[in-house]
């Protein structure tokens, strides 16, 4: 049976897999190259909603788990998550509400300037031109700079230790004192596991300082992707999402991004506190949550490949880990269980 569990990775995956694992009684660690704010998750904007992964039945049937979860740790403002109004727009196109967004409470904008919520006076004049239609859904919003560190100090008041500055080459070099490998490793499992499914989803953030009255988050799919994602100390201007592993800051992306949320938002251009560019995990072949053997004979379960819907899916996939240790005891096997 299964006793000790090795968690690569230290995103919101592995976090959160950390703290299901650790709260019912495994001996846990995490073992990962760079923790909190400098992994891929710390770039994140982190609004829940399904974005840029497969298959559509499986990351609907998660990320719904995860909304439950999250819905109950917005009630705790020392957890980082917040219930926010989302106004998901379309320049082009009539926006379809989604069917799953429906008993969630989700409603079309009659006015698309109204929805907007301007911020300004000069923000209401001419803001119906910009989109030509957008729906508005209660979501949860995690603000990065809190959650993941409330995931950290919950993994660790319950017994977990986290291993920083760790890079492995093969699963089969976690210490052998651990039964089950758990590989939450996001992007670097293309190298780790040698994923040629998985390709990185670049996405490239300007954080700038906190805008008045700007009370719901803006988002837009439509070329050139655009979000504007107010938090608790400041608000989140995106984005970017092309297939590229280059993590250095683009200014001229940066210059495009701030410009593009400034003239949805109506306001100058805001100024930028700080960017970051993280790599979403994007498997063309699906969200990867299957179990395995190691060479060694060790059972691993891999979970990776959410792209840019790991916060979005982070809890219901947790449990699906768990439902397959549980299910099977940690015995080994090439089938995938997802």
């Amino acid at each position: 049976m299964i006793k000790s569990v090795a968690i690569v990775g230290a995103g919101v995956s592995g976090l959160t897999c950390a703290v299901v694992f650790a709260e019912r009684g495994y001996r846990t660690a995490i073992f990962a190259g760079e923790i909190g704010q400098r992994t891929t998750s710390g770039a994140a904007a982190a609004l829940w909603f399904p974005y840029d992964a497969e298959p559509a039945d499986k990351v609907i049937a998660w990320a719904l788990e995860t909304y439950k979860v999250l819905v109950d740790l917005s009630c705790d403002a020392r957890t980082g998550v917040s219930m926010i109004e989302l106004h998901q727009f379309s320049r082009t196109n009539e926006i379809p509400i989604p069917d799953w967004a429906i008993p969630l409470g989700a409603q079309r904008l009659s006015s698309v300037a109204t929805g907007l919520r301007p911020v300004s006076d000069r923000a209401q004049r001419g803001g119906h031109n910009l989109f030509r239609s957008a729906f508005t859904l209660s979501v949860p919003l995690m603000d990065t700079t809190i959650y993941l560190d409330y995931l950290a100090n919950r993994f660790i008041k319950a017994g977990g230790e986290i291993n920083p500055n760790v890079h492995f080459k093969k699963l089969e070099a976690v210490d052998p004192k651990f039964d089950l490998v758990i590989n939450c490793a996001g992007i670097d499992a293309r190298e780790l596991v040698d994923d040629i499914n998985l390709e990185p989803h670049r996405g490239q953030v300007a954080i700038v300082p906190k805008i008045d009255n700007l009370n719901c988050a803006i988002v837009c799919d439509d070329e050139p992707l655009m979000y504007a994602i107010p938090r608790r100390n400041d608000c989140v201007f995106g984005g970017t999402n092309e297939i590229s592993d280059n993590l250095a800051v683009d200014p001229a992306a940066t210059s495009t991004i701030v410009a593009e949320c400034s003239r949805v938002l109506k306001i100058d251009n805001s100024r930028v506190l700080t960017e970051r560019v993280g790599l979403r995990p994007f498997r063309k072949s699906g969200v990867r949550l299957e179990r395995e053997r190691l060479l060694d004979g060790r059972t691993v379960i891999h979970n990776y490949g959410h792209g840019g819907s790991g916060f979005t899916l982070s809890w219901g996939c947790a449990e699906k880990v768990l439902a397959l240790v549980s299910l099977f005891g940690g015995a080994s096997s090439g089938e995938p269980l997802n």
